[in-house]
């Protein structure tokens, strides 16, 4: 199966391109700053599972790496010992967060799983979105990043991935020209019926994850 690559606006039936596809690896990549000394690109995927109001029902349909909680190990898909977020559902399995985009080849920076089979019915669209993380909450505390932007971030994609056969589905690499924005709502999954498609949005807010934080709770 070849992999689709997508641009801004583009809809993608996930049941067309992979029949039987239940798990969905979402992994997304980034360039480290290659500016000598600079300040780390730490940025951050998260998701917000919403329902017909446009609303997470509860704190744990908003999964990022801050909410980690005791229990929720996968074995099979981490080094032992780490922990990933889990949303009561089970469905969505979140990331460990990366701090500044130094991948091994072939290797996604962050990753979150998603089985379509286990989402709540009262979950109609799964917002996938990329934030920079920013002192004071970045590992160095640096105040440098601060100033961090969207616009000086390179080779910023977002893939879908068939967990089961290892192949990808799907990219989307994000070309847009940003100048201060620092949250993007790279794309989402939304329900047509009984199946699931993707949508490449790319749509871009200043205020980090907070701005998102605001308008999904």
């Amino acid at each position: 199966m070849s992999s689709f690559n997508l641009s801004k606006g583009d809809r993608f039936s996930l049941s067309k391109a992979a029949p039987g596809l239940t798990i969905v690896k979402i992994g997304m990549g980034w360039d480290p700053n290659d500016e000598p000394g600079g300040p780390e690109f730490d940025l951050d995927v998260s998701a917000f599972s919403i329902g017909n109001d446009f609303k997470i029902p509860s704190d744990s349909y908003f999964t990022f790496y801050g909410q980690i909680r005791m229990g929720n190990k996968v074995e099979d898909k981490i080094e032992k010992g780490l922990f990933r977020p889990l949303t009561e559902d089970g469905a969505i399995t979140g990331a460990i967060d990366d701090p500044d985009g130094s991948r091994s080849d072939g290797d996604d920076d962050e990753d979150m799983f998603i089985d379509l089979t286990k989402v709540s019915h009262k979950i109609e669209q799964i917002i996938i979105c990329c934030t920079i993380c920013k002192y004071p909450h970045d590992n160095n505390k640096d105040r440098r990043t601060l100033d961090l932007n969207f616009g000086q971030v390179n080779d910023c994609y977002i893939r879908i991935v068939d967990e089961r056969s290892g192949e990808e589905v799907l990219r989307y690499d994000m070309k847009d020209q940003y100048t201060n924005e620092d949250a993007v709502e790279f794309g989402r999954l939304f329900r047509v019926g009984e199946t699931w498609e993707f949508e490449a949005m790319g749509r871009a807010h200043t205020g980090s994850l907070q701005a998102l934080v605001d308008m999904y709770t």
